[in-house]
C-alpha cells in the first residue's frame, strides 16, 4: 500500500525521497524492522493480556520432569507471528504481485 502511495506522491507532487520505495531492498528492510517492532512491542502486551484472561496451557500428567512448570503458559503466540508477517506485507509489498495475492 505504501508503495502505491509514494508512487502517487512522487508522480504528482515530486516528493523528494519517495522514489526509495521503488527499491525492493528498502521495502524488505523496512518490513523486517516493522515485523521486529510488532513482535517485540505487541508480543509482550499479548502475553500479559493472555495471562490476565487466564488463557493458558493445560498440562497432562505424564510423569515427566518439569512438566508442572508449564502450567498456565499462554498458547496463542501464533497470533503475534501472523500479525508480524501480515501487517508489514500489506504495508510494504506491491499488492498486485501474484505471490502476494496468493498469500
Amino acid at each position: 500500500m505504501l508503495y502505491h502511495l509514494f508512487t502517487y506522491l512522487r508522480e504528482h507532487f515530486s516528493l523528494p525521497g519517495a522514489g526509495v520505495f521503488y527499491f525492493i531492498t528498502f521495502r524488505t528492510a523496512m518490513a523486517i524492522v516493522l515485523s521486529l517492532v510488532i513482535s517485540l512491542v505487541y508480543g509482550k502486551r499479548m502475553i500479559q493480556y493472555l495471562h490476565r484472561k487466564q488463557i493458558g496451557e493445560t498440562v497432562r500428567d505424564l510423569g515427566l520432569e518439569g512438566e508442572k512448570q508449564k502450567k498456565g503458559t499462554p498458547t496463542m503466540g501464533g497470533i503475534i507471528i501472523i500479525a508480524a508477517i501480515l501487517i508489514p506485507t500489506l504495508l510494504f509489498a506491491r499488492i498486485e504481485n501474484v505471490y502476494i495475492l496468493l498469500m
